[in-house]
């Protein structure tokens, strides 16, 4: 088949332009012919609080990649649908509905020639503007098919548009450089030291954590922080937790990952709400047990007792007592052993095969 996804590709950063990578290389794999449709400039800055692109790509970047398309030019999202119908299939990658005018625009220069699926890593965002639902309910209506990635996110599609929905499970697209060792049974952090990794965000329940730290226990968090370091610094200084909160603001490349990981007991996921997300592949892969809410797919990703804990959701009072938990004698040891290692072979096998054939 033809494939053209339309979607982020480097020199933008973050999750979604790794998906979009892994995708296209692992179509490519498959025998198909595949090019990327990415951006010469993506968003207004306003929407983007923070660098949008990097220097040095995360990964391998796909070899075929054009970068025609302008969000300051309507005449351009037009042409390039009717560059893209001589396609067998498109793929609008979806991961804010701030992107349906541009895709609206390739769907009119399409004109229906070919097939069309939006591929949803977010139906409706975490956090909501008003426009967000007819923005999204515009989309789905003049597409041939939707793939999300839980049955939550299957059911907002349906009530937004006719198309076809098909569920299929994210499969993981995990940084490619060096690992560290995975040794089994591997010393914890001597202090007792847990991680907070990736774009912070009000969803993901930072503030929780914080408030339900144990005593004597570390935390590190690294990543982009959405909205500014300040309330971040004043909630750790008003807690008095100063020495024992370690700031690591700024986007984090594959490269520096895996030091990251290296000194910590576990990778703590505090969301408030979910969907999809690599994180917890993302801690196992680097040999360490999560603690996560059950949102989205997190409660998916971790067998509560084995190579991990699960806690409800927006309680501080549940997280801590599941940090008070990990931390009993032996337990760090315990579920440090009983992490094993991903295999994202066969999630992309059943990925792809729902699809192409949804």
């Amino acid at each position: 088949m033809r494939v053209s996804i339309v979607g982020p590709a480097h020199p933008y950063k973050g999750g979604g332009v790794a998906h979009t990578t892994e995708l296209a290389h692992r179509l490519r794999a498959a025998g198909h012919e595949v090019v990327i449709e990415s951006w010469r400039a993506q968003y207004p800055s306003f929407l983007y609080p923070g660098r949008q692109t990097v220097d040095t790509p995360d990964g391998a970047p796909f070899p075929d990649v054009r970068r025609e398309l302008d969000w300051r030019r309507p005449d351009g999202w037009v042409r390039r649908g009717r560059h893209l119908a001589d396609s067998d299939l498109v793929i609008l990658v979806v991961l804010s509905p701030v992107q349906v005018p541009p895709y609206l625009g390739i769907l009119y220069g399409l004109r229906r020639r070919t097939r069309v699926v939006a591929l949803c890593h977010n139906v409706l965002p975490h956090e909501r503007k008003p426009y967000d639902r007819p923005l999204m309910r515009a989309l789905l209506r003049g597409v041939d098919g939707v793939l999300t990635h839980s049955e939550r996110q299957a059911g907002l599609a349906r009530e937004l548009g006719p198309a076809p929905v098909t569920v299929a499970e994210m499969a993981p697209h995990l940084p490619a450089g060096a690992r560290p060792p995975r040794v089994a049974g591997r010393e914890p952090a001597v202090a007792g030291r847990l991680l907070f990794f990736g774009l912070v965000r009000p969803y993901k329940g930072l503030d929780l954590l914080i408030r339900a730290l144990p005593e004597d226990v570390l935390l590190r968090v690294a990543g982009e922080f959405w909205g500014g370091l300040d309330e971040t610094r004043a909630l750790v200084a008003e807690l008095g937790l100063t020495g024992r909160v370690e700031l690591r603001p700024g986007y984090v490349a594959d490269e520096d990952v895996p030091g990251l990981f290296e000194d910590v007991d576990a990778l703590v996921l505090p969301y408030r709400s979910g969907t999809a997300s690599q994180q917890v592949w993302l801690g196992h892969e680097h040999g360490v047990p999560v603690i996560a809410t059950r949102v989205g797919t997190l409660g998916d990703h971790v067998t509560d007792g084995v190579d991990g804990l699960l806690v409800e959701p927006g309680s501080v009072e549940a997280l801590r007592a599941a940090l008070a938990a990990f931390y009993r004698p032996g337990e760090p040891e315990r579920l440090r052993a009983g992490v094993k290692a991903v295999d994202p072979g066969p999630s992309w096998d059943s990925y792809l095969a729902a699809l192409l054939g949804g």
